[in-house]
């Protein structure tokens, strides 16, 4: 069971973050990264996951500079609510919210080397973590929500990346996916027959045999690059 802690970003905003700690001695650190619903139970539940690997996990809430105490469901009035949400934070001037990211990725540092992990509009913000932010080994977004766009594309990840995507993903084109794959053959894409947000088992696009296979590889893939 985590608790939430307070972090402080390098221009002295204070956020919480969700703090969940492994049972002996951390084998790295692991940064967890919300979608557009908050540090939610389901969150919450991953960061923990995470953390019974052995890795010290944190989650930030990355809501916190346009809302506080940001905690949704996924209904349709979830859904909208989180849309806007999001919306607010990428329009806050650089670099926003990446320098709360950054100022977790120095928090998990403690515990050796940092990997990030991101669901929907935080796999996007994985994304960017990996191509702009200090300190970090690996990434692995979750269908994240613009990553495959030309703009993102162009970016260069400066750490080995493992995305995952469904290809039932009506947000997320598996054409768009295969763009990115070509833009950025040293890093691992994979698609499962699966919607957005196969992850989440509070969802009903929640799929527990791409959920399974997704988290295994990325276990291996933190345990390669992480510890």
């Amino acid at each position: 069971m985590g608790k939430f802690i307070d972090l402080k970003a390098a221009d002295g905003f204070s956020f919480p973050a969700y703090l969940a700690q492994p049972a002996g001695k951390p084998r790295g650190g692991v940064v967890v990264l919300q979608e557009i619903f908050g540090v939610n139970s389901h969150i919450r539940s991953v960061t923990d996951g995470y953390a019974a690997q052995g890795y010290l996990a944190v989650a930030p809430a990355t809501f916190h500079r346009v809302k506080q105490g940001v905690d949704l469901g996924y209904g349709p009035e979830d859904m909208n609510a989180g849309r806007a949400l999001k919306a607010a934070v990428e329009a806050l001037p650089a670099p926003g919210v990446m320098q709360d990211i950054q100022a977790c990725i120095q928090y998990a540092a403690q515990a050796g080397k940092v990997g990030i992990v991101g669901y929907c509009w935080g796999g996007l913000l994985v994304w960017r973590a990996a191509c702009m932010l200090d300190g970090l080994s690996a990434a692995v977004p979750y269908y994240g929500g613009g990553t495959t766009t030309p703009e993102e594309i162009a970016r260069s990840p400066r750490v080995p990346v493992m995305a995952h995507y469904g290809e039932l993903d009506h947000f997320i084109s598996v054409e768009s996916v295969n763009a990115l794959q070509r833009a950025h053959p040293e890093h691992a894409v994979h698609i499962y027959a699966a919607d957005h947000g196969f992850n989440c088992d509070q969802r009903g696009s929640y799929d527990a045999a791409a959920a399974k296979l997704a988290l295994e590889r990325t276990h291996a893939f933190l345990a390669k690059h992480v510890g």
